[in-house]
């Protein structure tokens, strides 16, 4: 099978990995191989009598997905979810974001040849929370997130996850746009730009698809909430700042006053300025996501991971005047005239110089 190809991969990574590194390392890779190991052939799939009706419009609906998304940018179409796999569990792998206590900051894990990463992620829910544990016991603050898709970056073939029948259509199809954006571009150490460049571009393919395929009532519902839904997001980036400015003026010693800092901050700023721009855009409280979330340092540092690049790459392609497609290439070309010329190490400052 073409996952047992990829292998010697992992094992050279935990070779030249600290011993610290080598349980982890270890644990994820067999995660990994286990996930693809169980992959079914989509054509497989479709005839299965034990696979639902609506599980098989999924199916169906991705790779007509991936289809656009190959030829929307003149792309050859690789063998990336060409397979099913079904999880035993609703989310296939768990986020452990972490963060000092007296600052917003996900601290970065790094690896050989894969670079840094502001996270660790663990197919195996309790090496999560005794990593997150670990952590803690060490005065960081942590934050566990379930996963529904990720991409391996072409290191492996990656599978369509059972997790996925869980979005509605528009969810769905900025998911796999995300997904596969990173199959044709991705900058080595820097998550944050690789994933706000996904976001970016994936959500303004959204307008352009059901528009083709006739759903304009649906995508002119579906752009409502969306716009609604980065209204409360960029509030929340903006209270966000405001706790770090608290932390930078107050200065606390401890974890624990850094705690009251957050808990105070939460109710008399945060759960407030939320329901008020909720209430402004008709949000009821269950809807009104902010309110549901569990929020600490490392949670908000996530959160930022996300969102901090989307307004700077929109000026940026205003400021350039291109449309969607033009504004891909001029970014990939300043990729490559980065990598043979430039004096700077980070991409994104080069981008936006």
């Amino acid at each position: 099978m073409d996952f047992l190809k990829k292998l010697p991969f992992f094992v050279l990574l935990v070779m030249i990995s600290g011993c610290a590194k080598f349980d982890y390392l270890y644990e994820q890779s067999m995660g990994q191989m286990s996930l693809l190991s169980r992959g079914r052939d989509n054509k497989e799939m479709l005839k299965n009598v034990r696979v639902s009706k609506s599980q098989k419009e999924k199916i169906k609906n991705i790779e007509e997905l991936k289809k656009y998304f190959y030829k929307y940018w003149d792309k050859k179409e690789t063998k990336i979810y060409s397979q099913t796999t079904m999880l035993k569990e609703k989310a296939v792998t768990y986020l452990v974001i972490v963060s000092p206590y007296k600052e917003i900051k996900a601290e970065e894990t790094c690896f050989p040849i894969m670079g840094c990463f502001p996270y660790l992620g663990f197919f195996n829910q309790s090496s999560a929370k005794k990593f997150a544990k670990e952590k803690e016991a060490e005065d960081y603050v942590t934050w566990i997130r379930p996963v529904y898709a990720y991409s391996t970056l072409g290191y492996f073939t990656d599978t369509i996850l059972s997790s996925f029948f869980e979005y509605d259509d528009y969810e769905l199809a900025e998911l796999i746009f995300h997904e596969l954006f990173h199959t044709i571009f991705f900058v080595k150490n820097q998550v944050d730009l690789n994933e706000n460049l996904a976001m970016y571009f994936s959500e303004r393919m959204l307008d352009e698809y059901f528009t083709s395929i006739g759903r304009l009532d649906y995508l002119k519902f579906e752009q409502k909430k969306s716009e609604d839904y980065k209204v409360i997001k960029a509030l929340v980036v903006t209270l966000a700042n405001e706790l770090q400015g608290m932390y930078k003026s107050l200065l606390p010693a401890s974890k624990e006053d850094a705690e009251v800092i957050l808990k105070e901050f939460m109710e008399d700023r945060f759960k407030v300025e939320v329901m008020k721009k909720c209430q402004a855009l008709d949000i009821q409280p269950r809807d009104c996501f902010p309110l549901e979330r569990k929020w600490n340092n490392a949670s908000f540092a996530a959160f930022l991971t996300y969102e901090k690049k989307s307004k700077s790459l929109e000026s940026l392609q205003k400021k350039l005047g291109l449309d969607l497609k033009g504004y891909y290439n001029w970014i990939a070309q300043r990729y490559v005239d980065f990598q043979a010329q430039s004096a700077v190490e980070d991409f994104e400052e080069f981008l936006f110089q």
